[in-house]
């Protein structure tokens, strides 16, 4: 990828707001996914995600390959067109399920070896076979296969996974890919600063598009991951998008960005929204509290999402303990929403030097994840 292609047009300590060039479009940075795990963000359709603001959702390669099938998204022209989705895609090569589905796979450095949640049969992926995936899909951005250790994986443990993810980057960046298609490298090394700083070095070395902070979120206190986030970016190259994977918290994400990194993606803005919890810069209210029960006020006051503008607190509390689809619909239309204007928000302040007051006004998450 060029220089063209992700450009900086503001910097506000390291932070920058940015613009990367898609084959589907231009998304401004700092940028949030939503995650489209199936091919589908529960309960939105792209005509909701398009007024949220939405530019670039996350696919799970690993789920979309098994269920419906390459053949079956190839045959229907791509990912783009089998979603109805017109912005750009990033798709995740199945990293994750190597850590998420530990029962059911055997990692080797060859690949990994899976049984089928869905019918028990062997699947085998291979760094290689897990791009070619995500290029049959046509997405705008493809990722490396990793191996993400669980927290508290012993140190040798640790140093394995990083550095097969490193030898199984050099063999991606082998494959050859399609004009247009962006590959980010992962970057793994779990709480080990100095680890996860020699992994950068290496695997920016490579010569990807862009880089993917992975392995933090998976079970790991909040508090300890913030001085690795900070110590990776500074190590990965100022020219290239930086991407932390599985990090949603609005607070988090402020300090991340201040820390250098540009994309995020994440399904706790969703999730919460199907319960009846909402986001704002204080927190969280929890909607199906019985405190809401006659409560004709909307659902997160001065916001200006149309959950917010027409529904109140009262009728989205019904919904949500009636278990009415609709209940699910507007809290995470609401959610996304916020998640969006976020991230306008923080572009608007890093172009206005005023990074820090941005942050200063959002409450800090607590506890672990």
């Amino acid at each position: 990828m060029g220089s063209g292609s992700f450009r900086i047009r503001a910097r506000c300590g390291r932070a920058r707001a940015a613009v990367l060039e898609t084959a589907h479009g231009p998304v401004e940075t700092p940028a949030f996914l939503p995650v489209a795990t199936q091919g589908t963000v529960k309960a939105l359709g792209p005509v909701e995600l398009e007024e949220t603001g939405t530019r670039m959702l996350l696919a799970n390669a690993f789920h979309l390959g098994l269920r419906p099938g390459v053949d079956a998204i190839a045959a229907c022209g791509g990912l783009h067109r089998f979603m109805g989705w017109h912005g750009a895609i990033l798709t995740d090569s199945g990293g994750y399920q190597v850590f998420s589905l530990g029962h059911l796979r055997k990692v080797t450095d060859e690949g990994v070896s899976f049984q089928s949640p869905i019918d028990g049969a062997t699947v085998f992926l291979t760094p290689e076979r897990a791009l070619e995936i995500q290029l049959a899909f046509g997405a705008d951005c493809v990722v490396t296969l990793d191996e993400c250790p669980p927290a508290g994986a012993p140190p040798d443990a640790v140093r394995r996974a990083t550095f097969r993810t490193i030898e199984w980057a050099m063999r991606s960046r082998a494959v050859a890919a399609r004009g247009g298609v962006l590959l980010f490298g992962i970057v793994q090394g779990g709480l080990d600063p100095a680890l996860r700083i020699r992994a950068a070095s290496e695997t920016a070395a490579i010569g990807f598009d862009g880089h993917a902070i992975g392995g933090l979120s998976v079970g790991e206190e909040r508090a300890a991951r913030g001085g690795i986030i900070d110590a990776t970016a500074a190590a990965l190259p100022e020219t290239h998008p930086r991407y932390l994977m599985g990090i949603g918290e609005p607070r988090e994400i402020a300090d991340a960005v201040a820390a250098g990194i540009d994309l995020f993606d994440c399904t706790m803005p969703t999730l919460l929204g199907h319960t009846g919890t909402l986001l704002h810069d204080g927190g969280r209210i929890a909607l199906q509290r019985s405190e809401f029960r006659e409560d004709l006020g909307p659902p997160v006051p001065g916001c200006p999402c149309p959950t917010c503008r027409v529904y109140t607190r009262a009728y989205i509390r019904h919904l949500i303990k009636r278990r009415e689809i609709l209940g699910s619909i507007l809290g995470a239309l609401h959610n996304v929403f916020y998640m969006q204007d976020l991230m306008r928000r923080i572009h608007a302040a890093i172009e206005a030097g005023r990074l820090e007051d941005l942050r200063g006004t959002l409450s800090p998450p607590d506890g672990p994840e």
